[in-house]
């Protein structure tokens, strides 16, 4: 590395760093005046709103607008850079464009690892913290609105419940129906089930239960009866938000997990997944926009380019957010959803860079 790469990176990172650390620290003070009633009113301990909440907020916050600050921060000094004759002396002593991004490249990589390690392993530990947190002193207790719901809990194993009350743990008209290659053995019908604290087991209340054997045919009812289900209140009570707090491995685990069960959200803990590698890659595409549009002077000065990068940025996360609902409500593939924006904002990256090298 040469003097001028050096030189590049110190203030690529440091304008990112203080960039970010700034936006924080204004963050936090708007986040704290609109939750301070519910801090009052639910008697949030001060260590807890420090060190459970805001300490977990900021890598969280990082990440999520990290691309967004990379953008900002390589606008910000490259237009300055640009202003001053530095990029036309650099250029003028034989340093080719390409060249001239190397450490832009090489602080993107930087910031792209620093991000994939929060995502895997910062991250998630540091959300279920805070997601805690929001759930005893911010949020109202969850509340299970899922109608005729359908489970696989086992292979050839289905449940289906009318509703379900997560408060009670209770199951409305549930019934259990098991599979054996493809033809029905067993069908149970019961008003509701309850979970049994003290057993652990699920008391099934005014059963019947019908069994098939060929053309034989057995029936069963009663007013009450304990069952070992693979069902648990646990995967009534769960936000969608929880996938926040896995790391790949538990993420890959839970997503099979849902699978076999026929989850409807698949496409959004797929989305999470897709996007712990969308967003790292996201730097260098952006980067590589940002230095190719403030590489010049402009007549309108290192505010034209600020806006104009702002622009872009704004217009990349609003893409994100787009494909997103086309996967969640539609049946558009998730990977294909997250990495649509990288692609077409890599095409516009490639645009710029071949216009500012000449």
């Amino acid at each position: 590395m040469k003097k001028l790469d050096s030189y590049i990176i110190k203030k690529f990172l440091g304008t990112f760093v203080y960039s970010i650390g700034l936006i924080i620290v204004i963050v936090i003070v708007f986040d704290l005046s609109e939750k301070m009633d519910d801090f009052l009113d639910k008697e949030a301990p001060l260590s807890a709103i420090i060190f459970d909440y805001y300490f977990n907020f900021i890598p969280y916050f990082i990440n999520l607008f990290g691309a967004l600050f990379i953008f900002i921060a390589v606008i910000f000094f490259t237009s300055k850079m640009a202003e001053d004759s530095e990029i036309i002396a650099i250029l003028s002593s034989g340093v080719s464009f390409k060249r001239f991004l190397f450490p832009y490249f090489i602080s993107s990589f930087v910031i792209a690892l620093f991000s994939f390690i929060l995502i895997e392993w910062v991250i998630p530990p540091a959300n279920k913290v805070r997601l805690d947190f929001e759930e005893k002193y911010i949020k109202c207790a969850y509340r299970n609105r899922d109608k005729n719901i359908h489970r696989q809990i086992e292979k050839g194993v289905f449940v289906y419940m009318e509703s379900y009350n997560n408060f009670y743990d209770i199951g409305y008209k549930f019934s259990m129906e098991k599979f054996e290659n493809n033809q029905l053995k067993s069908k149970l019908v019961s008003d509701y089930v309850q979970w049994d604290t003290i057993t652990n087991k699920w008391k099934i209340h005014n059963y019947f239960i019908r069994e098939l054997d060929g053309m034989k045919e057995k029936i069963v009812s009663g007013r009450v009866i304990d069952s070992t289900i693979n069902m648990y209140p646990k995967d009534f009570t769960q936000r969608l938000n929880v996938v926040e707090t896995m790391n790949m491995q538990e993420l890959n685990s839970f997503i099979s997990e849902q699978k076999m069960i026929g989850s409807e959200n698949i496409s959004t803990f797929l989305i999470e997944k897709y996007k712990r590698f969308a967003y790292p890659f996201s730097t260098f595409i952006l980067a590589l926009i940002g230095v190719s549009l403030s590489s010049r002077k402009t007549r309108g000065g290192v505010g034209i380019n600020i806006g104009l990068g702002l622009l872009i940025a704004f217009s990349y996360i609003l893409f994100m957010q787009i494909f997103t609902v086309f996967a969640t409500n539609s049946n558009m593939n998730p990977l294909i959803s997250v990495w649509v924006p990288n692609i077409i904002y890599a095409i516009i990256a490639f645009y710029f860079y071949r216009k500012a090298s000449k």
